[in-house]
């Protein structure tokens, strides 16, 4: 790798166009997401955020655009890539039938990694899952579930981790537990792409937003800087900051359907505070 590679993003995208048919999916897509961060691509279902995933991870050809993760080419060196990453699903990928370490182990061992003991030891500590190691997947409840998928999708110890809607279907609990699992990843340096349509998961994870509305990015920034695209309401003397919600239906529209009027008006409302 070269050192304009090691200092460039982990991930950039540029003009990203996707079509199903008449369909289109992604309308040229733009964002670059900065090493050891946590970036969350926010959307309503059907917004183009799992397709957008399946071309960084090289599981899609894109129709349009370039896009690159940890300095190599998806589309050209799509070997590189795939030995950069790991992508974790809106499904734990765990085979029940296994133990813990026993997953952990066998893709080690898939892998051709040295010491796949050691190295699921090693995981299983750092998910906190040591005592629940040798029993069967089946029998861990979905906190547990999803952090064994993680630290098998950490094998390795790929720079950037894709986790497409990593907390569907789990309780608020193990969804808390989850979001534990995310921020260690980030503090030991892996870059970790988050899609997700949960707004309190993106206002409580992401260093920065991206929201997907219809195939484009309508705004892109930390959560600071997107409270900020909406004027602060007031009740007698007490400020009321507006939340992630707030920002994302201004944009989107309730309905997620139409983000236009939202996005003129807050166009406007933008240029009259700049005069």
């Amino acid at each position: 790798m070269t050192a304009n590679q090691v200092q460039g993003p982990a991930i950039r995208v540029q003009g990203l166009e996707k079509s199903y048919k008449e369909l289109r999916v992604l309308r040229g897509v733009d964002f670059d997401v900065a090493r050891g961060s946590i970036f969350a691509l926010l959307g309503s279902n059907g917004a183009g955020k799992t397709t957008a995933v399946k071309i960084l991870s090289t599981l899609l050809k894109a129709d349009a655009g370039t896009a690159s993760v940890n300095g190599f080419d998806v589309a050209t060196q799509a070997a590189d890539v795939r030995e950069s990453i790991s992508l974790t699903g809106q499904f734990a990928a765990v085979d029940e039938i296994l133990s813990g370490r026993e997953n952990l182990v066998l893709v080690a061992r898939l892998r051709h990694l040295k010491d796949p003991g050691k190295i699921a030891d090693d995981l299983l500590d750092r998910f906190s899952l040591t005592d629940a190691g040798a029993r069967k997947a089946s029998t861990y409840s979905g906190g547990m579930r999803r952090r064994l998928d993680i630290a098998m999708s950490l094998v390795g110890n790929p720079p950037v981790i894709f986790l497409d809607e990593p907390t569907t279907g789990l309780d608020p609990q193990a969804r808390i537990e989850v979001w534990q699992t995310v921020r260690e990843l980030a503090d030991r340096g892996t870059t970790v792409l988050l899609t997700t349509q949960y707004l309190d998961e993106a206002e409580q994870l992401a260093d920065r937003i991206a929201i997907l509305h219809e195939g484009r990015i309508i705004v892109n920034g930390t959560l600071a800087e997107l409270k900020q695209l909406l004027p602060p309401a007031k009740v007698e003397y007490v400020e009321k900051q507006p939340t992630l919600e707030d920002v994302f239906l201004t944009l989107v529209g309730a309905d997620g359907k139409d983000g236009t009027p939202a996005m003129t008006a807050l166009s406007a409302q933008t240029r009259k505070e700049q005069r």
